[in-house]
This record gives C-alpha cells, sequence and structure tokens, in this order.
C-alpha cells in the first residue's frame, strides 16, 4: 500500500506537471502580430483566418501559423534583359518595382511565389511596352512607360492579393552602334544650335548697333536743332535788346535836343567837330578852307557841314577807285 508521503508526492507532481501544460498551452495559444505583418492561420491543413497586428489567440495543436506576410511596401529589383523596339532596335533594360499585399490570403493561396510571379510580370510587361515605341521615344517617355507597365501588372496580379505602386526604369542600354549613331546626332545637333545661336548674336548686335546709330543721330539732329533755336532767339533778342537801346538813346537825345540847352550843347558838338575836321583836311590838298572871318556858331555849324560831306564825299572817291 502506497504510505501517506507517497500520495503526496503523486498529488504534488500531478498538479506540477498540469502547471507546466497550462503554461505550455497558453504560450502556444498567443500569438501577438507586430505592427504591418499579418499572419495566416491554417486549422488542420484547411485555411481559418488572417490574424492583424495586436494580440491573437489560436488552439494550440489544432491551428497553426502557416505563412507569415508582411504589408510594408517592398522594393524588388528587375533583372536587366534585352527587349526590342518598334523600329527593330535591342536594348537592355532593368528596373525596379515597388510592390504591397493587400491581401494575405490571396498572396499565401493565390500563387505560389508572388514575388517571383510579379517579377516575371514585370519583365514580360515591359518588352511588350517597349515594342510599342520607337527608340527616340523610349527615352523621352519613361513616365509613361512606367505607368503602363504599372497599369498591366496591377491588372494581371490582382488575383494574387498584390498590388505594384509604381515601376521605376533605371537604365536602358542600346547597342554600341547606336550609342556612337546617336552621339554623332547630338553632336551635330549641338553644333547646328550654337551655330543659330551665334548668327542670332551677330543679327542682334547688328541690329542694336544701328539702333543706337539711329538714336545718336537723331539726338545729335535734336540738339542742333535747340541749339540753333535757342542761337535764334538769343540774336532775336539781341537785336530787340539793341534796338530798344537806340529808340530809348534817340528818344533822350530828342527830348534833350528841342531844350534851349540841348540846342547849344548840339551847336558845341559840331563845332568841336568841325575843328577836328579842319585839323583833318589840313592834309588834303583838294578841300578848299573857308575864311575864318565867318566866326559865329550859325558859320561854324555850317562849315563844320560842309567839311563833313567834302569829306564824305572824298572817301567815297577813294573807296570807289
Amino acid at each position: 500500500m502506497l504510505g501517506l508521503e507517497d500520495f503526496l508526492s503523486i498529488i504534488f507532481n500531478f498538479w506540477v506537471g498540469f502547471a507546466i501544460l497550462a503554461i505550455v498551452l497558453v504560450k502556444t495559444s498567443i500569438k501577438p502580430v507586430p505592427q504591418n505583418m499579418a499572419y495566416v492561420v491554417e486549422r488542420f491543413g484547411k485555411y481559418n483566418k488572417s490574424m492583424d497586428a495586436g494580440l491573437n489567440f489560436i488552439l494550440p495543436f489544432i491551428d497553426k501559423v502557416a505563412y507569415y506576410r508582411s504589408l510594408k511596401e517592398q522594393a524588388v529589383d528587375v533583372p536587366s534583359q534585352s527587349a526590342i523596339t518598334r523600329d527593330n532596335i535591342s536594348l537592355e533594360v532593368d528596373g525596379v518595382l515597388y510592390l504591397k499585399v493587400i491581401d494575405p490570403y490571396k498572396a499565401s493561396y493565390g500563387v505560389d511565389h508572388y514575388v517571383y510571379a510579379v517579377t516575371q510580370l514585370a519583365q514580360t510587361t515591359m518588352r511588350s511596352e517597349i515594342g510599342k515605341i520607337e527608340l527616340d521615344k523610349s527615352f523621352e517617355e519613361r513616365e509613361s512607360l512606367n505607368i503602363n507597365i504599372v497599369a498591366a501588372i496591377n491588372e494581371a496580379a490582382g488575383p494574387w492579393g498584390v498590388q505594384v505602386l509604381r515601376y521605376e526604369i533605371k537604365d536602358i542600354e542600346p547597342p554600341r552602334s547606336i550609342l556612337e549613331a546617336m552621339e554623332r546626332q547630338m553632336k551635330a545637333e549641338r553644333e547646328k544650335r550654337a551655330a543659330i545661336l551665334e548668327s542670332e548674336g551677330h543679327r542682334q548686335s547688328a541690329i542694336n548697333v544701328a539702333e543706337g546709330d539711329k538714336q545718336a543721330r537723331v539726338l545729335s539732329a535734336e540738339a542742333d536743332k535747340a541749339e540753333q533755336i535757342l542761337k535764334a532767339e538769343g540774336e532775336a533778342q539781341a537785336i530787340l535788346a539793341v534796338a530798344d537801346a537806340k529808340a530809348r538813346a534817340l528818344e533822350v537825345i530828342g527830348n534833350i535836343a528841342i531844350s534851349e540847352m540841348g540846342q547849344k550843347a548840339i551847336q558845341l558838338e559840331l563845332a568841336g567837330k568841325a575843328i577836328e575836321a579842319k585839323h583833318a583836311i589840313a592834309k588834303l590838298s583838294s578841300v578848299v578852307l573857308m575864311p575864318d572871318n565867318q566866326a559865329s556858331a550859325s558859320n561854324i555849324v555850317a562849315e563844320a557841314m560842309t567839311i563833313i560831306n567834302t569829306l564824305n564825299k572824298q572817301q567815297s572817291s577813294e573807296n570807289t577807285s
């Protein structure tokens, strides 16, 4: 028979085993899912549910996590491949693909390896799109190529639970002979543009010089015109000033001449001129001197006038001879 100690030992071992089993069951049943992750759970080999981020529970030994799917955006390199353009030029094209799992169930059961499948689909779609355009357009229409490839991949990858966000062509490499021909063409085009720009520069320079000369001549003519106008106005003002001064002088002389003192001043001035005239005509043999006994003021004035007239005639005859 079992003793008390043996019985207590059995009970203790039972509870210890039960506790260990409970801990193991709890640990295996609790499944915390990280952020941006999804766990696909199968029950007896059949899909049961998809667990999102957070604390989740499964039935131990019945349920199991069959797939771990990342919901983050993934960058997948598309290997370089050969593609034929519309004008039968072979190109080496590579790119990078950005995709995201939007349905963990389809990504797990819709395709065996969704990354490989989408990469292959991207390559075939790229070859198809490159074949629709010519070589010259392949460098210019990268953006439209990327958009067309993304649209075609998303249409085919819908059952796989994968969405392609964007596709970028990294490099397009034509054959060496085509590159050399393109370089020669680009060089000729640059030389053509340089020649056109140089001729346009010479043309614009000539136009600017001609325009400058024209403006200079216009300004010079306007300056000469303004100078002549100012000179004429100055001469007119000078003539008016001289005439005004003479008119005022004559007016003053006339006012004085009508007075008695003015008459005497005039007679004195004429007598002085007569004396000067006598000294001047003393050197001329052709002048007849009048007698000196006529010494009155009137006689002196008359004599002076006669002498002045004689001198004027003499000078006129000398000028004509």
